[in-house]
């Protein structure tokens, strides 16, 4: 026999009771005008956790707590109680969460509360109002269910779970007895049992009980996956490249005519070359080349969704690709183009990464840089600061994820992923899309996230699955890190001495770095906000005037290069910030570095 999986966490709610009510709504009013607070701190376990999933009740034991009301003697602890999770009522798609506790006053007189959350999917976005709300009633006595309709109400009203509560609960869920591999697998089985609840009340809101969000045909598709459709009139070629850490990775070349500025685009996290070569809009690829840029190379990187390399439980690091992507990447290029002047347009991770191997020394003899989003100095919404720091444990040691992926609602079966998917778009109720909502949870804060929906061809919309790939988690501690080193770009693990030739802070060197810059931000940026106008002041102190800013209105993050009218808002800026710097002389590669004495 095998011994039992138990789940215990521990759930605070707080709110108002007014003596001698009967309704919730006006005890909770007046028990807010006249100061009569109500507090609940309840421990709940399980027994067997398979067993509570099992059983319709879904029954879960109080183990522990109080219920703190000054009319009642202060906190007194709970002596018995119970709490039936997600279960079904009479009404379909609507289940309750139900509260009983039993406990005595300051004098020793009996009372029972009774309590419940009705989560059903009323018109609007109302999950978390729903898993939130405790209706209350106290009772004289030790009542049970049946008899409340013979029993005194003491007091009545309402107690809510608050967000910070909230986060604070999910630190306390702890699962107990046997392996623990069995611990997880109990953890995991709670978790799908809750998911999969509230799935059934919102989840099928705007389809029908037999769509299962199956894998979707390939006929389906109105644009081929990895297309390059949308580069007309250009010999494409595809040049591969072997990094010193022994991966391997690609560039795309597209070639019209030979050219003195040759132009290499770098993808971000998750995304890749097809970012710049989409065929529903003018894209930047075939911009570029019929502006008189007629030779253009594309890198896919470690992070590129073309590559397998997230799609496993990996431990790779920005220094990774600072290191030895772009290194490898310039190799294969200068094979074929010689000295000829290289200029990079670079985005998000991609942005950020280049920029960390160009002023780390990694790379140079770089005619001008253009960086959107973010470079050196990462700054985030305090949203997605929580999310840095839960996310990856949550998804490696709790789910049990190697990845999460924007495509995860298309998983087959029941499957983990699904699940995520699912109790994602219960919180997004913009569009009907459930890889945007995905893309919301795994960058920065908003509905949505990326980009504005406004500035999205409806294409490009419905296609962002393809767009955009799965990633380890493993890249957030990184991020992580350089927010909390003041934002800025700091190597991951500073003693290996795999890095030693790497800055430990990239800014040590940035009074050198010759190379001009242009900075793009959205004044919309949700994922990085302000980061590239912050590198781009810090720059300034140690290096006047030789760096560019433009604040792009009406944009976000990722509409920079994939909205529908980037080529009349964005492009031409870029144009000729390349113009400018097509005949500038480029900084000496290998060039020794010093330390500045002051980074920003």
């Amino acid at each position: 026999m095998r011994s039992p999986i138990r789940l215990r966490f521990t759930e605070s709610m707080a709110g108002f009771v007014k003596l001698g009510e009967v309704d919730y709504d006006r005890g909770l009013r007046g028990g807010r005008m006249e100061g009569t607070a109500l507090r609940l701190r309840l421990t709940l376990s399980t027994g067997d956790v398979h067993r509570f999933v099992a059983d319709s009740a879904h029954p879960m034991a109080v183990s522990g707590g109080s219920v703190a009301c000054a009319a009642f003697g202060g906190a007194r602890p709970v002596d018995a109680g119970t709490c039936n999770i997600l279960v079904d009522t009479d009404v379909p798609r609507s289940k309750q969460l139900r509260y009983r506790l039993r406990f005595e006053d300051a004098d020793g007189r009996p009372f029972t509360l009774s309590g419940h959350k009705d989560v059903q999917d009323d018109p609007g976005f109302d999950l978390w109002r729903d898993t939130t709300t405790l209706y209350t009633r106290i009772f004289a006595g030790d009542v049970e269910p049946a008899d409340e309709d013979r029993t005194e109400v003491v007091a009545a009203g309402i107690v809510r779970l608050s967000f910070t509560a909230f986060l604070r609960q999910l630190t306390t869920f702890r699962a107990e007895g046997g392996t623990a591999p069995r611990r997880l697998t109990g953890l995991v089985r709670f978790v799908r049992f809750f998911l999969g609840g509230l799935w059934e009340v919102y989840g099928l809101r705007r389809r029908g009980r037999s769509d299962r969000r199956r894998p979707r045909p390939a006929a389906t598709r109105e644009f081929a996956l990895h297309t390059l459709e949308g580069v007309r009139d250009a010999h494409v070629s595809t040049h591969y490249v072997t990094t010193d850490d022994r991966l391997g990775l690609s560039l795309l070349r597209f070639e019209r005519a030979r050219c003195d500025d040759v132009v290499l685009l770098v993808h971000g996290l998750t995304s890749s070359s097809d970012m710049f070569m989409m065929p529903e809009h003018v894209n930047l690829v075939s911009y570029l080349l019929d502006k008189g840029f007629t030779d253009v190379w594309s890198f896919d990187n470690r992070m590129s969704n073309r590559h397998s390399y997230n799609l496993h439980r990996h431990r790779y690091n920005f220094d990774d690709v600072a290191l030895f992507d772009y290194p490898a990447a310039l190799r294969a290029m200068r094979a074929h183009i010689g000295d000829r002047r290289v200029h990079v347009i670079c985005h998000c991770l991609g942005s950020m990464t280049f920029m960390m191997s160009l002023f780390g020394g990694a790379v140079g003899n770089i005619a001008s840089v253009v960086s959107n989003s973010v470079a050196l100095t990462p700054r985030i919404p305090r949203w997605a600061r929580i999310k840095l720091a839960v996310a990856p444990f949550l998804v490696e040691y709790v789910m049990s994820l190697p990845y999460v992926d924007p495509g995860a609602s298309e998983d087959p079966g029941l499957a983990p992923g699904e699940l995520l998917a699912r109790a994602v778009s219960l919180f997004h109720p913009e569009c009907d899309v459930p890889a945007c909502h995905m893309l919301s949870m795994m960058w920065g804060s908003g509905c949505p996230a990326l980009y504005e929906h406004a500035n999205l061809d409806e294409r490009t919309h419905r296609r962002v699955r393809d767009l955009f790939g799965g990633t380890s988690v493993h890249y957030y501690r990184h991020i992580r890190k350089m927010v909390r080193a003041y934002n800025t770009a700091v190597k991951f693990a500073p003693a290996d001495p795999r890095y030693a030739e790497l800055p430990d802070d990239y800014l040590t060197y940035a009074p050198q770095i010759e190379t001009p810059i242009l900075f793009l931000s959205g004044d919309r940026n949700r994922v990085f906000m302000n980061s590239n106008v912050l590198c781009y002041r810090r720059l300034e102190d140690v290096a006047p005037r030789r760096h560019e800013l433009a604040i792009l209105e009406g944009y976000g993050h990722q509409d920079v290069f994939m909205g529908k009218r980037v080529h009349v808002d964005v492009f031409p800026r870029i144009l000729a910030f390349l113009r400018r710097h097509q005949a500038a002389a480029p900084a000496v590669e290998g060039a020794p570095l010093e330390p500045a004495r002051q980074a920003g």
